[in-house]
């Protein structure tokens, strides 16, 4: 996990690794939309920027986690931007509801096709980088190093289709057959796989088998914006916080995240007035979590709609522990870019998902909160209970995980091995990095 940058000297008789790249970036999601896809590669597009290298993104139109405004200023059928310093080309594809699996599944098909075409316009690159899911995306990239628009990098940050039948979401024998080969096949033409956790990358080489690449990134953080604020008395209005213990959850409230636990560990610790909750975000499933506390009567519960990336840091900095959360069923070794945030905000992070994953040994690994079993009401509640009476102890584990996050999640660390992961492949050659660093390979 530890992203250290590999010692090895670096020769000075090959002036071309000076040469700036020229970069294309293929993402679904992309600013002025929130969550973690677009601020990932957002964030990597911005440092490899400043770099000296030229980057180009080939999206969407903003429609995920977006005011009816700002979708209102993004319409059209394909649209130029420059944003910080990025080439930014957006294309549209039809959406479907959020709520429909199948729809889903066609959406991320539209979407390689839309994207691809996009791209082919796009012109020259030395390399492309792609963030998955969707899993089809590396299709598009694939038929562009085809056409000779350069090698691609896989970034997968969801195993899928494994994540899908993990939450039940896909049963059918043929549908996972046909994915699982769709996986296989993306691996293998990859030049190379990275993932954010060692869970991950074991996955990946079990799917890929023998012979395909696959290093170890672990997901940045902008440790200069999420910091340790003073808490903004705004953000809750007339419902406080007034001094009361603030438990927050932010984020995506999809299928996997499990909020139902959340509403029954409120209502496990109603008696007691001065802990608050407050969730902070939008999903499929939030309506039902709005009538399951209404169902309850619990008055310790605040809902606030998504917040925009420049109040997020407000939102940790009101909070005295943050959740992190994700149902039994979701097997796959996944490091919550939350939790990184939560850390670098110095705040205590509650981790609730399998021990298995790679999510509850960082929390043990940077000393920066508690782990407890997924779908444990009881134990999430005594968690709390635990930072609540112990302040001291939870602005401990809040230092520890600011201190690991500034250490070990820099976007300028990680955009450095991306770099030689590149600069790499665009030789032929495996990744140069140990295993240790911050990107780990293996074949």
């Amino acid at each position: 996990m530890s992203p250290k940058i590999s010692s090895r000297p670096r020769s000075t008789s090959q002036p071309e690794t000076k040469k700036p790249l020229r970069v294309l970036l293929l993402c679904a999601y992309f600013p002025p939309e929130i969550g973690t896809a677009s601020h990932l590669f957002h964030e990597l597009a911005v440092e490899l920027v400043a770099r000296g290298h030229t980057v180009t993104v080939v999206t969407g139109f903003p429609r995920y986690n977006v005011s009816a405004e700002v979708a209102a200023r993004h319409r059209g059928i394909w649209r130029r931007e420059c944003m910080d310093g990025i080439e930014v080309l957006r294309v549209w594809w039809p959406h479907f509801r959020r709520r429909s699996m199948i729809g889903r599944g066609m959406e991320h098909f539209f979407a390689a096709i839309a994207i691809g075409c996009r791209a082919l316009g796009a012109g020259r690159h030395d390399v492309t980088l792609v963030y998955s899911p969707p899993l089809t995306l590396g299709i598009t990239a694939w038929g562009l190093a085809k056409t000779g628009r350069g090698s691609f990098v896989l970034n997968v940050q969801d195993l899928f289709p494994q994540s899908a039948i993990d939450l039940g979401a896909m049963t059918s024998p043929h549908q996972i057959a046909f994915f699982r080969w769709l996986e296989r096949s993306v691996y293998k033409r990859a030049a190379c796989v990275t993932v954010h956790s060692e869970g991950n990358a074991e996955r990946v080489k079990a799917s890929a088998g023998a012979g395909t690449c696959v290093a170890v990134v672990p997901n940045w953080v902008d440790a200069q914006l999420l910091q340790p604020h003073p808490r903004d008395p705004q953000l809750l209005g007339a419902s406080g916080p007034d001094g009361r213990f603030v438990v927050s959850f932010a984020g995506t409230m999809g299928f996997s995240q499990d909020l139902e636990t959340i509403i029954r560990a409120a209502s496990l610790l109603r008696q007691h007035d001065d802990i608050l909750f407050l969730l902070v975000g939008d999903g499929v499933c939030k309506e039902d979590a709005q009538q399951l506390t209404e169902d309850l009567e619990l008055s310790n519960i605040t809902f606030l709609p998504m917040q925009p990336r420049e109040k997020y840091p407000q939102v940790l900095a009101t909070s005295d522990a943050s959740l992190v959360t994700l149902k039994r069923a979701v097997r796959t070794p996944v490091v919550p870019s939350k939790l990184l945030s939560i850390m670098a905000s110095g705040r205590p992070a509650i981790v609730a998902m399998s021990s298995a994953g790679d999510a509850p040994r960082l929390v043990e690994e940077a000393r920066c909160g508690l782990s407890v079993p997924p779908e444990d009401p009881e134990r999430m509640a005594e968690a709390i209970a635990t930072l609540y009476s112990d302040r001291t102890l939870a602005a401990q584990l809040g230092d520890n995980g600011r201190s690991y996050a500034r250490q070990h999640f820099s976007v300028q660390a990680c955009a450095e091995v991306y770099e030689r992961i590149f600069r790499a492949v665009m030789r032929g050659d495996p990744p140069t990095v140990a295993p240790g660093d911050a990107a780990s390979p293996g074949h």
